[in-house]
């Protein structure tokens, strides 16, 4: 695939137009259709209609364009809209994309355009019933992208926990964005291609403190690795500027995830390698596929977004990711995404417009095993101001400590009052006794100990995509 040397995501416009090539090489033939008849058209199941919509992105045939054309003109119904949307996006005939910007518009009343992301929100806030067998009509198309994605959609349209006209296409293939599995680690000092300054994700568990740079991992966007005795997955969606380190076994099963290729409100989808389910980043759970209600749910661990300095200088003996990934990339720092993290404007867009926040201004963003249905997102520029920040979700009472870099770590309270911190290593509560500060919990001289909480950093915009209900301190 073309990439880009900003963006792993590479140029779209030059991918589809390799994706497109390739078609124009392709014989197909629609075996839903037997006949040109108008009789064989006809199926209340709409599957005849997904063969048309198929047809006019894949076949470069112009009489067989007309007749899907004629097709689709004579047993339209609403439930074809997604299709109809999806297919405007990626057919190349301009008589196909013609008809359909006409018939979308005289549908939706709005005026269709290469502005696809305005049709999108549109279609997101209304209230259709897909086809029901829009899920394959997708399976049959993006196969032809990647054999791989046929699975993820097959027969899969009854499990879905999300809405499938929701789910778009990233722009590459099946872990075409390469996760680091098991990466090679060295100690700081060996870290040298790093400055201070440098942004680095920071996890520790059971002692074991790890540094993953923003610089290598936005070119992946996921590494597997055991962090104290743990198999975690991080996930890293730089779309909604979220890290998020999950523990990758549930009850027993351990699940083996990759990048799907496929987005979901501009936050990237995970994937399961035995059943090639597609899971959700932020909830950590399958949302289309076999796995979907079987009660999965991945725990997640806590992260700091900080800079090496502070990391290293709190955690001596870090390990950090080396250079020597495997892969050839520019890991310069702020190299990967530059333009997209240079203003606040989308790449895929949502069906919400907050303008509480902007979009990509950073929150801290939290939510609870003991109170599921409650979120918070609280201003990162807030919490600069508020070094010291206590507040509770449902039953959960927390406390949130921001150091003087910026960096944010969250602890259980329970019954303590605190009364202030000096920024950096200290807290006092209202009974004048000294706290450290430590990654993994807040601790007293006499073995008193608070542990942490998860916790981690996302854009304004998609936190608010994920969880829509969510309450926002700012």
């Amino acid at each position: 695939m073309c990439m880009a040397r900003h963006h792993p995501r590479g140029d779209l416009q030059a991918v589809w137009f390799v994706i497109f090539a390739l078609f124009s090489s392709i014989s197909i033939q629609v075996d839903a259709r037997p006949n040109n008849s108008p009789a064989a058209l006809v199926h209340p199941s709409g599957k005849l209609l997904a063969a048309e919509f198929l047809s006019l992105i894949i076949d470069p045939d112009p009489d067989q364009i007309e007749a899907s054309i004629s097709a689709i003109e004579a047993y339209w119904m609403s439930s074809a809209l997604p299709m109809a949307v999806e297919t405007y996006l990626y057919t190349r005939s301009p008589r196909a994309r013609a008809f359909l910007g006409t018939k979308i518009s005289e549908e939706t009343k709005v005026t269709v355009s290469e502005d696809i992301n305005a049709l999108y929100y549109w279609l997101w806030n209304e209230d259709i019933e897909p086809s029901p067998d829009y899920s394959n009509f997708k399976a049959d198309f993006y196969r032809y992208i990647d054999p791989a994605f046929e699975t993820y959609f097959r027969d899969r349209q009854a499990s879905a926990r999300i809405r499938l006209d929701e789910i778009r296409w990233g722009g590459v293939h099946q872990d075409g964005i390469p996760p680091l599995r098991n990466p090679k680690m060295v100690t700081a000092a060996q870290a040298s291609y790093l400055d201070d300054g440098n942004i680095v994700f920071g996890i520790a568990i059971n002692g074991d403190a790890r540094a993953y740079p923003k610089r290598i991992l936005a070119w992946h966007e996921m590494f597997t690795d055991t962090i104290g005795g743990v198999r975690i997955a991080g996930v890293y969606c730089t779309l909604c500027g979220t890290v998020i380190p999950y523990r990758t076994e549930v009850n027993g099963t351990s699940y083996r995830l990759g990048t799907s290729g496929f987005l979901y409100r501009s936050n990237k989808l995970m994937y399961d390698e035995e059943t090639q389910s597609l899971w959700s980043t932020e909830l950590g759970e399958p949302v289309l596929g076999p796995l979907v209600d079987k009660g999965i749910r991945l725990p997640f661990e806590s992260v700091v977004t900080t800079t090496w300095g502070e990391w290293k200088r709190r955690n001596p003996r870090t390990t950090v990711l080396s250079l020597d990934t495997g892969h050839r990339r520019d890991y310069g720092e702020g190299v990967a995404y530059a333009d997209y993290f240079a203003d606040d404007a989308l790449m895929f867009n949502t069906p919400f417009q907050d303008h509480r926040l902007a979009n990509k201004r950073e929150v801290l963003a939290l939510r609870f095993a003991g109170s599921p249905k409650d979120q918070l997102a609280i201003d990162t520029a807030f919490l600069a101001k508020n070094t010291l920040y206590t507040d509770k979700i449902g039953q959960q009472s927390f406390v949130v400590l921001t150091d003087k870099t910026g960096a944010n770590r969250v602890y259980d309270p329970e019954s303590i009052a605190f009364a202030s911190y000096d920024g950096e290593d200290t807290l006092l509560d209202d009974q004048g006794q000294n706290w450290s500060v430590h990654e993994e919990a807040l601790r007293t001289e006499s073995g008193g100990e608070l542990k942490r909480l998860p916790y981690h950093r996302a854009f304004w915009f998609g936190w608010r995509a994920a969880f829509p209900e969510t309450k926002l301190v700012h």
